[in-house]
């Protein structure tokens, strides 16, 4: 049997935008939507938007580290979402949009830390970085309607004025690291 595969959860904004993109990455084996960083169990999709649970929406992605690195899927991170706005992203405004790394060892946190340096003293942005960079705790995830929702709803308003253009970004961004038909 061979060993699981490393896993990255990342926080930044609305889950599905998240999924949709690193669902086309090679070398990402699966990624699901969820919650984390909370102080709830088992919170619902309601009382996480009502912003009382603590938690984040994140993607938890499973990927082959022979196939793409924990930096690369950072690269692709601060790509597609503001790390300068706290607590929102676009029009979705509240903690559950925060943007944040939740790493899994020393080595993403490692990672994740020099990558905000080096985007920071590069002065990318305009305003500071304010994704926070935390221990991952428990992995909650999202109830069954939210899991490839982009795939399943690309004609909804949300779907094609908020995540079409970050997967058509991505795509143009990261052709190169695309599966094959993405």
């Amino acid at each position: 049997m061979s060993p699981p595969l490393p896993k990255a959860t990342l926080a930044g904004g609305c889950f599905w935008c998240l999924e949709a993109v690193f669902q086309e990455l090679r070398g990402v084996e699966k990624v699901v939507s969820g919650y984390m960083g909370g102080h709830v169990d088992d919170p619902t999709y309601e009382a996480v938007c009502s912003g009382t649970t603590g938690h984040a929406e994140v993607v938890q992605v499973e990927f082959d580290p022979l196939q793409i690195s924990f930096a690369d899927l950072l690269d692709v991170f601060f790509a597609i979402h503001d790390p300068t706005t706290l607590n929102r992203q676009g029009n979705d405004r509240g903690t559950q949009y925060r943007s944040a790394i939740y790493y899994h060892d020393e080595a993403q946190r490692q990672a994740a830390v020099a990558l905000i340096a080096r985007l920071s003293a590069q002065r990318t942005w305009p305003d500071p970085i304010v994704t926070e960079v935390t221990s991952a705790g428990t992995f909650y995830p999202a109830e069954s309607y939210h899991h490839n929702y982009y795939a399943g709803h690309p004609s909804q308003p949300y779907c094609q004025f908020v995540v079409a253009p970050k997967v058509a970004k991505a795509r143009k961004a990261f052709a190169a690291r695309l599966k094959p038909g993405s």
